[in-house]
This record gives C-alpha cells, sequence and structure tokens, in this order.
C-alpha cells in the first residue's frame, strides 16, 4: 500500500512544487495577470492566453514551457530520464515537437521565425483608420515625440546590458507588443520572455500609468484646453478634398517611404499598411478584410500568447535580469508618455492654438485605450471637452513610430 501511495505522489507534481517554491511565484504571477485581464478588462484579448500559457507552463512534468537555447543554440533538456542537449537549430520541427512538446513546437514554428509579430501588424492595421491623423497631421508628430522613452532607457540600459539587450529593452517604450517581440527576435532571442511579458502587461496597465504620468506633468489649466474651440478660434487653412483617395494613397506612400529610408522597418511597417490598404479599398477587398481583422487576427493572437507565456517558466523569470527588465521596461514606458506631453508644452510656448497635453501622452501604440484614457481624463475636468479624436491622431501614428524606432534599432544592431 506504502508503495502504491509513493507512486501516487510521485506521479503528482506536488514534489517538484516542494522542492521549488519558486513554482508558487509563477502561479502567483499567472493568478494576478488572470485577474487584470478577467477583472480588471486590461486588454483581455492578450492578457489572458498570456497568463494562461504563464500557468501551464510551470507545472512540473507537464512539458509545457518553452526551453530557450544557451549562447551556442543548445537546448539541454530530459528524454527518458536522460539529460540530452541537441542544436535547437539543427532539429526539425517534428522533432521538435517530439523531444520537446507541442508549446515549443508552436514557440519555435510561430514566434522564433518572427512569423506571427507582423502578422499580427497586419491585422492592427486592417482594424486602424488613419482618418483622425490625416484630418490632423500636425499632431502627428506627438506620436513622433513619444518615442523619447526608447532612446532615453537605451542610453541608460546600454551600462547593464549589452546594446542589443539593451535595444530590446528600451522598444517596451513604445507601448507595442509585437514590435517588442520582433525587435526582441532580431537582437536579444533570449530575453524574449520576460520583454514580451513587461510588454503586454504596461500595455495593459495603460489606465494606471497614463492618469499617474498626467498627474505628475500636468497641471489643471492645461488638461481643460478644449481642442475643439482652439479649432474654432484659429481655423485649418487645409482642407482634405477626398479623404478616401487619400486613405488609400497613404498607406501605399508610408511603405515606399519607409522601404527606402528604413528598409529593416519593413516586415513591420509594410504588414500594417497592408492591412489598412485592404481596409480602405472597400467591397473589392472585403473578404481578405475580414480574414486579416478576426480570423488570422484572432489565430494569431491567441497563438502568440500561449507561446510568450509559455517561455516565462521559473528559470527564464526569477533572475535579477528579468527584474531589471521589469523595471526597465516601467520607466521607459513612463518615459514615453512623458516625452510626448513635453513636445506638446514645447510646442505651446511657440503656438497661438494650443494643445492640450493629453495629445502627446497617448503618442504611445497601445491603441485605441491610450485614446480612451485620455478622453476619460479630459471629461473629468471638463465634462464638454472631448479629445478623443485628437488623441487618435497621435496614438495612430506613434504605432508608426515605434516601429520605424524598432527598424532603426536593428539596422544599427542587428
Amino acid at each position: 500500500m506504502g508503495d502504491i501511495l509513493d507512486r501516487i505522489y510521485g506521479m503528482t507534481a506536488i514534489s517538484n512544487i516542494v522542492e521549488h517554491p519558486g513554482f508558487l511565484v509563477m502561479y502567483l504571477l499567472a493568478f494576478v495577470l488572470l485577474y487584470l485581464g478577467i477583472k480588471k478588462q486590461y486588454e483581455p484579448l492578450l492578457l489572458i492566453p498570456i497568463a494562461f500559457g504563464v500557468l501551464i507552463a510551470n507545472f512540473p512534468g507537464g512539458d509545457m514551457g518553452v526551453i530557450s537555447p544557451d549562447g551556442a543554440g543548445m537546448v539541454h533538456y530530459l528524454k527518458n530520464g536522460v539529460e540530452t542537449s541537441k542544436n535547437i537549430y539543427e532539429m526539425s520541427l517534428p522533432e521538435i515537437a517530439h523531444d520537446l512538446g507541442v508549446m515549443n513546437f508552436l514557440y519555435y514554428a510561430l514566434i522564433k521565425t518572427g512569423l506571427l509579430p507582423p502578422i499580427i501588424f497586419m491585422g492592427v492595421g486592417a482594424l486602424t483608420d488613419f482618418g483622425p491623423m490625416l484630418r490632423n497631421l500636425k499632431l502627428a508628430i506627438f506620436g513622433a515625440g513619444a518615442q523619447f522613452g526608447i532612446f532615453a532607457v537605451l542610453l541608460v540600459a546600454c551600462n547593464f546590458f549589452t546594446m542589443q539587450e539593451a535595444a530590446s529593452l528600451a522598444i517596451i517604450g513604445g507601448a507595442d507588443g509585437p514590435t517588442a517581440i520582433f525587435t526582441t527576435i532580431k537582437l536579444a532571442p533570449h530575453m524574449l520572455g520576460p520583454i514580451a511579458i513587461a510588454a503586454y502587461s504596461y500595455m495593459a496597465l495603460v489606465p494606471v500609468i497614463v492618469p499617474l504620468v498626467v498627474k505628475l506633468t500636468c497641471s489643471k489649466k492645461e488638461l481643460e484646453i478644449n481642442m475643439k474651440q482652439q479649432d474654432k478660434l484659429y481655423p485649418s487653412d487645409t482642407v482634405i478634398k477626398n479623404e478616401r483617395a487619400l486613405k488609400i494613397i497613404f498607406p501605399i506612400s508610408v511603405t515606399t517611404l519607409v522601404a527606402i529610408i528604413v528598409p529593416s522597418a519593413v516586415p513591420l511597417v509594410g504588414m500594417l499598411m497592408f492591412g489598412n490598404l485592404i481596409k480602405e479599398v472597400g467591397s473589392n477587398t472585403s473578404r481578405i478584410f475580414d480574414a486579416a481583422s478576426n480570423a488570422i487576427m484572432n489565430s494569431a493572437t491567441i497563438f502568440l500568447g500561449l507561446s510568450v507565456g509559455a517561455t516565462m517558466t521559473v528559470d527564464a523569470f526569477l533572475n535579477w535580469q528579468t527584474i531589471g527588465i521589469v523595471a526597465g521596461g516601467f520607466l521607459a514606458f513612463g518615459f514615453s508618455i512623458f516625452g510626448g506631453i513635453m513636445l506638446v508644452k514645447i510646442f505651446n510656448l511657440f503656438s497661438k492654438k494650443k494643445i492640450n497635453p493629453l495629445v502627446g501622452a497617448t503618442g504611445l501604440s497601445a491603441v485605441p485605450m491610450a485614446s480612451r484614457v485620455a478622453n476619460e481624463i479630459a471629461l473629468k475636468y471638463d465634462p464638454r471637452n472631448h479629445v478623443l479624436n485628437y488623441c487618435m491622431s497621435s496614438n495612430v501614428s506613434g504605432v508608426i513610430g515605434s516601429a520605424v524606432a524598432a527598424g532603426i534599432l536593428i539596422a544599427f544592431l542587428g
């Protein structure tokens, strides 16, 4: 009877959990992320798959955690109870699935190859309306200003990490999960897990971080600036005669321009603009638009979330490097919001037509959550002050800006 009980006990994961309490920390992290996604509804489409990926990756014996290769590309794992080492780049996908498990198959086939981030960008493009930005083109510059956090943290982080690792950390400041993943795959793939978790967690916490930075940097008078009243006082001289034609020309022009100046940004910007183009063309491309914005986008999001979450194993997460990534990512995120706000303040010093600093605070890629949060802040100070469309101008330009910034980092450091 005792032997049977011992075998039952050995069959469970209890002995491993007791021996390595770090698993309990990972379960707690997964439950917190699930709470934020389910109860608080912070980016649930992303946070829930990621959180569940973290959970299932940390059950000993489940073989659902992603095994990261060392600097020489070697993965170390148990096969039939024997310690085995193989070069991951010499293993076929069926071999990876057989030896390392289904989650490693998904990770190395979809994430490590860099396939899913551009596909998700295509879906984002299909769901994005560049109309507010095109109608308020001057406000797009604040999307560039909000990339300040990327380069500010890069200068600091390079003192503690290699330049490639520092760039992968700094790109979190762009507030764009696919961009962070794509950059990290190219520059520091061994840091993918914690960087992806940090990037998506801070994106989900936009309703907390944006108000915090705004409160620390903006006055009540600034936040009461009514953009519609400013438009009436200082009307624009620019009139768009054919907005539909402009919306079709825009993605083609941006792709061409970016491809010439920053070719390494084309995988992201090109797919973003392609998704937007098939949306704007209309009924002739409605079928592929529907696929890009629904079935393909949703499938990619599921596999991305689960695979990224599965990289967060005990060994990968519970170390000082990860703590540094989480802290550095927060600074990059905060400085990006700060940079956009400061650029608005500088603009207001030299312009009669004043801009609400909330427009600069939304120069992130967290579309459209950042704009919604900024609009809610403005309405608290003045119930008639709707700034959503103005914030969307800088918000969608921030998507392009972060992708271009990633391309620059990859070009210089890749």
